[in-house]
């Protein structure tokens, strides 16, 4: 859903593709314009060749940094991967090289956080702000069994941010989620900004509830009369 709102924001297509292919993850991808409780949005789709593989954060760490990406992006898909991997290594008690990325080191999770990385850098974005993040609710399927929502590695990467619960009795913010929100510098209202872009990024279902989409909002950060930075929220 980031990856797809950034795109609907204005971040290039061709090159986030370009970027992603230079993973060599054996997947392709294609961006889909939907409509989710009549929202316009853009639904990023990863095709993967490969099943069930799982990958080790050292293995990982060198996709990444082999890929074709802009050094920025690069950097800012390992600490969330980082991260990430710490909030495993806490919850399964074990070293952060020993984790074992299931789910959220598959190659469509590996997609979603290197491409949305990527489109930040092609759209220039110095620092991020998040708004209060809706987990959801009820259960979830894992490999390590049914959990309560949130997860338990999406509940530590969320410690000290505000978070909340409305709309499905589902899963709403993922591992992956929330590391990509763990790339934040600040939680909460919509800071000053002068907006210059926005775009929504659909998630799979459509809600009863609510549109299921993730809105992107791009713009000039201002302090008094001066602008600052690009930020997006």
């Amino acid at each position: 859903m980031t990856v797809g709102a950034l795109v609907d924001a204005g971040a290039d297509q061709s090159a986030l593709i370009q970027a992603l292919e230079s993973l060599s993850l054996g997947t392709s991808f294609e961006f889909v314009k939907v409509k989710r409780r009549g929202i316009g949005a853009t639904k990023f789709r990863v095709a993967v060749a490969e099943t069930k593989r799982h990958r080790h954060f050292p293995a990982i760490v060198k996709m990444i940094e082999a890929s074709g990406a802009p050094q920025r992006a690069k950097d800012r898909a390992v600490a969330a991967f980082e991260r990430l991997g710490r909030a495993e290594a806490d919850v399964h008690q074990v070293p952060i090289e020993k984790v074992h990325f299931h789910e959220v080191g598959a190659a469509d999770s590996i997609a979603d956080i290197v491409g949305a990385c990527v489109a930040l850098e092609l759209l220039n974005v110095e620092d991020i702000g998040c708004s209060p993040i809706n987990v959801g609710a009820g259960t979830v399927g894992t490999e390590h069994g049914t959990l309560p929502v949130p997860a338990p590695a999406t509940a530590r990467l969320l410690e000290g941010k505000p978070v909340y619960t409305s709309g499905p009795n589902v899963e709403l913010t993922t591992p992956t989620g929330a590391a990509l929100a763990c790339l934040a510098s600040h939680f909460g209202p919509l800071p000053a900004m002068t907006i210059r872009a926005s775009g929504y990024g659909a998630g799979d279902r459509d809600f009863a509830e609510h549109a299921n989409v993730l809105h992107v909002l791009i713009g000039d950060a201002r302090s008094g009369n001066s602008v600052e930075e690009a930020v997006a929220v």
